[in-house]
């Protein structure tokens, strides 16, 4: 880590290490300042965030009492209201259907008071549902029969310790699965208190029950204020409700860490909760509240963080300023490095503008003067360069032009002394056009086209001088046509080919030109006698030799002469770079192929 951060430090310009010192003289500090002020108030953080956990527990248990006092109102009225209790008594009473005919006005009129009074209830006590279930199975309720029967009740494992309340006991029922045929859709679970309905010289004649789904619960927990998870347990630590923000799992954990931990921070699933509890009055259920700690103490923090905002602020804007001024000043050691990229890069036209008297300016001035300097002696090996290639040129030139020419009056002379027909005036014809290239200091780049017409004329000359007839075929496609070589590349090439391939027996020669993807190849080839593998070496080791020197003893009857071959591809490596490639291929009594592969971006579009 340490040798990591040695090299990180070393990469750094100047400019760079010195607002790096900068920047960590400002921000240390302030560091160092934040995490003690943070310490310090941790502890007064947390103890904040109980007290306001506890705040929103007793509201909230304020409105689930407000709740539950509503519904032991409405038994308290089932159970004192004297007209009512008086109903349910008769009704309780009544044995057989002979009783009901001989009463059965009397029974409607109680039937519609009991009604109008579950309605006065209902308006109380809205979203409840009040169940009257009296001995004798009669029983009054303010939803419809098709909803749930009462009945039905009885069947309930709670049912049987109603009748040993004492007084006027009730006992609270949750969590209990919905029995309102309508509400399981939208509430799985209901809440419900239920009482017997005694009387001193009756004693037991009947039971109530008042209902609330659980939505009514899930309201008050998840109240607009509330962005946590709340739950209610009742006194088995079973879960009564929760709201939205409480998941299974941590409602799970909330079960089994609740008689642990009372007003704390537990953590769940590796993340810090704040847990709170409180016993609700009047049921002995417990309210508890689960909250992740940065959100608890989020409020608290906001205040810390407007404080950290200004100071922030603050520093940035000092350090904005400090780079700014920084940067001002070293900035020119930036542009004299740039500057210096772009000179390894090959650009040395560039030049600083730096000024004043400083160290900085100094150094500036003694850098242009350095490139000014560079760029002389660029200029003057450039033009020496110049004329040392036209020396080149002109020598390699030299060298074929009289051999060339040698061969070809020796070769019109003996036609001449043997045979004096309309063939030396072809010969004269093909001789003339060869000399008008050679002689020709204008034209030392040709269209591939002429370079092709001039060898058409050569191998016919070589063809009267010969014994053996050579028959050169032209396979080039029409893109090839227009590209520019030296002239007299490809001669000396044929020339070798026909005098050392062909001595004794006749043949053809084989010239293919393609040109694809910015690169043009040209292949001789022919069915002479081929070369010997010590021959073939000495030839590929010329090509290597950056000033090799041809022999020009060639060895006369096996293979190709060296001085030919060695000439065009100096010519070549000159015209075009060392990116041209000059291949020889040979296999003795099979025949030679030369390869050169050309690199040229553009072409002209063939007429």
């Amino acid at each position: 880590m340490k040798t990591r951060l040695v090299r990180f430090v070393s990469s750094l310009s100047f400019r760079d290490k010195v607002l790096l010192i900068a920047i960590l003289c400002l921000i240390l500090p302030s560091i160092s300042t934040f995490s003690v002020y943070n310490y310090l108030t941790k502890d007064a953080v947390k103890e904040q965030a109980v007290i306001s956990a506890q705040n929103e527990l007793k509201l909230t248990d304020e409105y689930l009492k407000s709740v539950f006092e509503g519904m032991l109102y409405t038994l308290n009225f089932i159970q004192h209201d004297t007209e009512l209790s008086a109903i349910l008594k008769y009704k309780s009473s009544q044995l057989d259907e002979l009783d009901i005919v001989e009463t059965q006005y009397e029974d409607i009129m109680n039937e519609q008071k009991v009604q109008q009074k579950l309605e006065a209830i209902t308006l109380v006590a809205q979203n409840a549902y009040v169940t009257i279930l009296l001995n004798n199975g009669k029983f009054y309720t303010n939803y419809p029969f098709k909803e749930f029967n009462p009945i039905n009740l009885k069947n309930e494992p709670w049912f049987p310790i109603l009748s040993k309340l004492k007084g006027y006991s009730s006992i609270w029922i949750a969590p209990q699965l919905s029995m309102i045929a309508s509400e399981r859709k939208t509430n799985t679970f209901q809440l419900s208190v239920a009482r017997p309905l005694k009387d001193s010289n009756f004693g037991i004649y009947g039971y109530a029950m008042v209902t609330i789904m659980e939505d009514r619960i899930i309201d008050i927990l998840s109240n607009e204020t509330t962005d946590h998870g709340m739950v209610l347990l009742n006194e088995q630590g079973q879960i009564i409700s929760k709201n939205k923000h409480l998941n299974g799992v941590l409602s799970e954990q909330v079960t089994k860490q609740i008689g642990s931990y009372t007003n704390d921070v537990i953590e769940i699933n590796d993340e810090e909760y704040l847990i709170n509890t409180r016993d609700l009055s009047i049921t002995g259920w417990k309210l508890i509240s689960l909250n992740p700690y940065e959100n608890a103490v989020a409020r608290i923090n906001s205040i810390f963080k407007k404080i950290f905002v200004v100071q922030t602020a603050t520093f940035l804007v000092f350090l904005v300023l400090l780079v700014y001024l920084l940067r001002k000043i070293l900035n020119r050691l930036v542009d004299l490095r740039n500057l210096s990229r772009k000179v390894i890069k090959g650009d040395l036209s560039v030049r600083t503008k730096a000024k004043g008297t400083d160290e900085i300016a100094v150094l500036s001035k003694s850098f242009n003067l350095m490139l000014d300097k560079v760029n002389e002696m660029i200029e003057e090996n450039t033009l020496t360069q110049s004329r040392k290639r036209e020396a080149e040129l002109a020598m390699l030139q030299a060298q074929i032009n009289p051999h060339f020419l040698f061969n070809v009056l020796n070769s019109i002379r003996m036609k001449v002394l043997l045979k004096r027909t309309q063939d030396s005036a072809e010969m004269i014809s093909s001789l003339s056009k060869l000399l008008r290239i050679t002689i020709d200091k204008n034209k030392e780049m040709i269209p591939f086209h002429e370079e092709i017409e001039i060898n058409h004329d050569f191998v016919r000359l070589m063809n009267i001088r010969q014994m053996h007839t050579v028959e050169l075929n032209v396979e080039v496609s029409p893109e090839t046509l227009l590209i520019k070589i030296p002239r007299l590349v490809l001669q000396p090439i044929i020339e070798n080919a026909i005098i050392h391939g062909f001595s004794d027996h006749g043949g053809y020669i084989l010239l293919i030109a393609t040109y694809l993807d910015g690169i043009f190849t040209i292949e001789i080839d022919d069915n002479g006698l081929g070369m010997q593998e010590d021959q073939l070496t000495k030839i590929r080791e010329s090509f290597n030799k950056a000033n090799a020197k041809p022999n020009i003893e060639s060895e006369q009857g096996k293979g190709f002469s060296s001085i030919g071959l060695s000439n065009v591809y100096e010519r070549m490596k000159l015209t075009f770079g060392d990116n041209f490639i000059m291949r020889v291929h040979s296999e003795l009594n099979k025949g030679t192929k030369v390869t050169m592969i050309i690199p040229i971006q553009e072409v002209a579009k063939h007429v």
